[in-house]
Order: structure tokens, then C-alpha cells, then sequence
């Protein structure tokens, strides 16, 4: 089991310390550097991050379940773990878009634009719905080959749907935490259409991995992996203008059925590449791993770096935004990702002690934030 999984927690932790890079760049890089031609292509490879992370989730969850069908589908511990597990990830989620750290002043003091802004659906959002179709139709749904008909259909149709809905503001007719899940309308960065795609076919492909490791041909499903990756990479690029011509559609990159293949394809490669270099390496600790197995602490820490609001009620953002020089922002990025990477190991020493330091830690951690939370009223 162990083995089975590096190869998809070396594509996790990259993509994780790439996530480390995108948002240290983006909030502190200068403004006229964003428009140079270099930067454009580096945005695109950020762009892949999401991606990525929703791909493994969606791989991660059918790896994870197999062992945990009956306990799932008998509602047992396993059941109310996971169900927590989802739940955790929302709150994060709603958590890091909060408009300020008081119950108080969120309720009395948030502008429009800040409640505007908490009710954007962020990747972490994306995430915990996605988890949350694929968890209840795994208990609902029986036959793998039924399961598998099931996420194929979801994620072609939200994928199809998408351009056809971009363009539609759903706050007319739904409330603003819902219509933000939809599109892009409500300037959300991950709603669901497309995106939770990646996450379903993440899904299939651990369903496709599993048939082939269990038939002895994993090393030719990879090579197969790579070649039809390469496929939706180039005829995605190719074709990307064809929505743009179909009467209904919209012109949105981000909502573009041949933008996500030429996006699907490249992460399908990577994720082989992970594997060529664990089997090659016999990986089975390093940094990498270290910061994908609590890439959910790593995410919401290092945005409470950049964006939290420890400064006089400013953050570093805030402060220091748009005035890094390209060496700064490197400088930047590899002292956050250094001090990320230590938080990890740290993270990982504690959960290994016999006494269960790290799951009182949590424990006392949440318990005190919410509070905090609660109580304050400045």
C-alpha cells in the first residue's frame, strides 16, 4: 500500500510547494513584471496547481475507501472519520475567506465586498464537494463498474456544461453562497463547473491503476498514461478555439472543455513522471513527502503568512504588495517553503510519538481558535 501511493504524494507535495511559489508571486511580485512575456508562461504552469491537488484528492479518496466500503456503507467509525475529514476542509476553507478573525465584527462590520469575498468558492470549497459526491456515491452505489459510469458521467457533464453556464449570473435567482459554487460570475477562482472534473476523473484513474496493478501491467498502463496525456495536451491546445465559435457558449478560458483536456493531459503526465522517478529512486522519504502527507496545514499556514492580519490589522500583502523585485519574490518563496518544510517534519515527529502529542495539539489548537474567534470583538 505503501508503495502504491508515493508516486500520487510526490505529485501532492510538488504541487504544494509550487502553491508556495504562485501565491508568494502573485501578492508580492511588481506590477509591471506581471505583464512580461515570461511571466505570462510561468502563470500557466501555476495554473496547474489546482489541478493537480483536485486530481489527487479524487485518487487519494478511492485508494483510501477500498479498505473502508463496510464500515462506510454500515455508517461506522470510518464513516464519521471521513465525514469529518470533508467537513474539516470546509470550515478551512470558509475560514481563510473570513473578512476578520471576530464573530463580532464579521457579523457587524463586514462590508459587501468582504461577504462577496467569504462566499467565493476556493479550491478547498471545490474540494469538499467533490469529496462529498464521490463519498456518498461510493456508499450509495455498489458495483465498482456502475461507480465508475457514475464519476465518468458527473465530471464529462460538468466539464461540457461549463461554457453553456459561464456566463449566467445565478445570484438573480439563488442565494450568493450557492451561485458562487457555479461559475465564475461571483469572481470565484474554482467553482465547480469545470473544475471539480479533475477531481472525478482523478477518481477514475485510480480505478483504471488499481485494475491494472492488481492484472501485473502497471508499468504499461503507465507508459499508456503518459502517451494519452500527451494526446489531450495537444489536441486541447489545438482545439481550444472551437467553443468560442459555438452560438451559447462562452469565450472564458477557465470554462473551456478543451482548456481542462489540454490541463488533464499535462497532469496525467506528471503524475506518470512521479511514478517513473519513485520506482527509479525506490523514494520513500523526503521533503517532498513530508509537506504532501499535511498539505492541508501547509496550505492554510502559509496563506495566514501572506495573508493573515497580524500586522496592526494589515498583512504582509497588505504592506508589501506588489513591490518585490523578481530576486526578492525567490528569496521569499524559498524562506516560506523552508519554514513550511519544517512545520511539516515537526508535524510528522509528533504524530509518530507513542503519546498522541499531535492529535491533542489539534485539538487544543482548534479548540482555542474557536474561541478566540467567538469572544473577540476588535
Amino acid at each position: 500500500m505503501k508503495n502504491r501511493l508515493v508516486f500520487v504524494d510526490l505529485l501532492r507535495g510538488w504541487a504544494t510547494i509550487v502553491m508556495i511559489e504562485v501565491h508568494v508571486f502573485n501578492a508580492f511580485i511588481l506590477t509591471a513584471v506581471k505583464n512580461e512575456g515570461w511571466f505570462r508562461g510561468l502563470d500557466y504552469v501555476n495554473g496547474l496547481v489546482a489541478p493537480a491537488f483536485l486530481f489527487v484528492a479524487g485518487f487519494v479518496f478511492v485508494v483510501a475507501s477500498d479498505r473502508k466500503l463496510e464500515e462506510f456503507r454500515s455508517y461506522g467509525r470510518a464513516f464519521w472519520r471521513q465525514l469529518s475529514r470533508i467537513g474539516l476542509v470546509w470550515v478551512v476553507g470558509y475560514g481563510l475567506h473570513l473578512p476578520f478573525f471576530s464573530l463580532y465584527r464579521s457579523f457587524y462590520d463586514a462590508t459587501p465586498d468582504q461577504l462577496f469575498q467569504f462566499y467565493q468558492s476556493d479550491i478547498l470549497h471545490c474540494i469538499a464537494i467533490g469529496m462529498l459526491i464521490v463519498f456518498i456515491g461510493r456508499i450509495v452505489i455498489r458495483r465498482d463498474e456502475h461507480y465508475q459510469r457514475f464519476l465518468v458521467t458527473i465530471g464529462t457533464l460538468l466539464v461540457l456544461v461549463a461554457p453553456l453556464i459561464w456566463d449566467i449570473d445565478f445570484s438573480v435567482s439563488l442565494p450568493g453562497y450557492v451561485a458562487a459554487y457555479l461559475n465564475g460570475q461571483q469572481r470565484s477562482m474554482f467553482p465547480l463547473f469545470p473544475w471539480l472534473g479533475f477531481l472525478l476523473f482523478g477518481a477514475v484513474t485510480a480505478f483504471a491503476h488499481k485494475k491494472a496493478r492488481s492484472a501485473g501491467g502497471e508499468s504499461l498502463f503507465f507508459r499508456r498514461l503518459l502517451v494519452l496525456g500527451a494526446v489531450l495536451s495537444v489536441f486541447g491546445s489545438i482545439l481550444v478555439e472551437i467553443p468560442a465559435r459555438i452560438p451559447y457558449c462562452s469565450t472564458a478560458i477557465r470554462a473551456n472543455p478543451f482548456f481542462f483536456a489540454s490541463r488533464m493531459g499535462i497532469i496525467l503526465m506528471l503524475l506518470a513522471s512521479c511514478w517513473y522517478y519513485a520506482e527509479r529512486r525506490k523514494t520513500e522519504r523526503s521533503f517532498v513527502l513530508d509537506v504532501s502527507r499535511v498539505s492541508l496545514l501547509v496550505y492554510a499556514a502559509h496563506l495566514l503568512v501572506i495573508y493573515g492580519r497580524f500586522w496592526g490589522d494589515q498583512s504582509l500583502a497588505a504592506l508589501y504588495g506588489g513591490s518585490f523585485s523578481v530576486v526578492e519574490c525567490i528569496l521569499a518563496t524559498l524562506g516560506l517553503i523552508l519554514l513550511m518544510v519544517v512545520c511539516a517534519k515537526v508535524w510528522g515527529w509528533l504524530k509518530l510519538r507513542p503519546f498522541p502529542w499531535a492529535r491533542y495539539v489539534s485539538y487544543a489548537a482548534g479548540l482555542t481558535i474557536l474561541i478566540i474567534f467567538l469572544v473577540r470583538k476588535y
